[in-house]
């Protein structure tokens, strides 16, 4: 009986730790996005040139009965931002207006729970990666991996 009630702890927990790195598993309403920065060197179509590390990771907090996003960069002492005149279906798929907060974001628009690039020169351009690569990445693991750009999508009208 305990080999069973142990089997079945280890389960739930590596479930459970599958869940929390891939963010699947997160508060109502709120999205976030990891980064990846390439140091020293360039970006050469999805391959950094340098040394590929984890970068900013970037909160989303939709309010849908506000019309408004909140967002912050995890970690970091500089301010929140907030967008409003916002189009909410929930908190993996919203639009906003771009305000003169968008110039610390990395995004205006969330589409299925995946950051869109906004637009150029109003938004911080951007590679996004899952959790548990962005993850490896802060210890040192898995330097070498293909990270496309973020894809554009024209807003709802």
């Amino acid at each position: 009986m305990i080999r069973v009630w142990a089997f079945v702890i280890v389960i739930l927990a590596a479930l459970g730790f599958a869940g929390w790195c891939s963010d699947f598993v997160t508060m109502q309403g709120e999205r976030t996005v990891y980064t990846v920065d390439c140091r020293n060197g360039a970006w050469q179509g999805d391959r950094c040139g340098g040394q590929l590390a984890a970068g900013n990771r970037y909160r989303y907090r939709a309010l849908k009965p506000h019309s408004e996003v909140i967002f912050w960069t995890v970690g970091s002492k500089e301010p929140s931002g907030k967008f409003g005149e916002c189009t909410i279906q929930d908190g993996r798929n919203w639009h906003c207006k771009p305000n003169a907060d968008a110039q610390r974001s990395i995004t205006v628009q969330m589409a299925e729970g995946v950051p869109v690039a906004g637009p150029a020169g109003v938004t911080r351009e951007f590679r996004a990666v899952s959790k548990w690569r962005w993850l490896l990445l802060q210890r040192g693991w898995g330097s070498d991996i293909e990270v496309p750009p973020a894809s554009a999508v024209a807003p709802p009208a």
